[in-house]
């Protein structure tokens, strides 16, 4: 029954993981169908060899952020102004 609502009025995708901030994952509302973003920009439905690159790109995209953060946080620590 839940196909049916999604042949008829086609798929109701909500994101539901941030992998960064261009590539997510996206699942049907109704009958849990999952999509990604692929490498040009386009939904391609979620393989597991989709799911293990986002992954894969999400375990560098934190390492790069928290270390951007940890540099911005130390430059800040010694500023000293009169």
């Amino acid at each position: 029954m839940k196909n049916i609502h999604c042949l008829v009025f086609g798929h109701d995708y909500k994101v539901t993981r941030n992998v960064t901030n261009h590539v997510k994952e996206y699942a049907c509302k109704n009958c849990s169908k999952q999509l990604t973003t692929n490498g040009s920009g386009h939904l391609t439905e979620l393989t597991p060899k989709y799911k293990e690159i986002n992954d894969v790109l999400e375990h560098i995209h934190q390492k790069r952020v928290s270390k951007t953060n940890r540099k911005k946080f130390k430059s800040d620590l010694l500023v000293f102004s009169h």
